[in-house]
């Protein structure tokens, strides 16, 4: 039996920066639009923008950054991340349970304490 009580999620997203604006804007409304989807309720969209990845992926050197604050049933992680998968523009993800909505995401330099 699934349970209908929904969790909390922040989801990372690093969409292809060699897209352009239009598609960059389609790719997070088609995140967006699955979760609600699945139920699930949008709470929160941080734009980070575009920025430097440690590590080329698919042969690209930049992705722009999206984190978004979500709440949905945890039994429909599984065909989200399913969905992310076959959507070439997401160059990466990743989804953690979380207790609260950040409303400012901020990084501290390395070698600060």
């Amino acid at each position: 039996m699934k349970s209908s009580k929904q969790h909390l999620y922040e989801g990372m997203y690093v969409i292809d920066a060699t897209i352009g604006d239009q598609a960059r804007t389609q790719a997070v409304e088609r995140i967006k639009s699955e979760i609600t989807k699945q139920g699930g309720e949008i709470l929160k969209v941080h734009d980070w923008g575009r920025k430097r990845l440690a590590y080329e992926i698919n042969g690209r050197k930049d992705g722009y950054y999206f984190i978004i604050y979500f709440q949905v049933n945890p039994a429909s992680i599984n065909e989200l991340w399913r969905e992310y998968h076959l959507d070439t523009t997401i160059l990466r993800f990743i989804t953690l349970q979380v207790d609260e909505v950040k409303e400012q995401i901020s990084f501290k330099q390395i070698g600060e304490r």
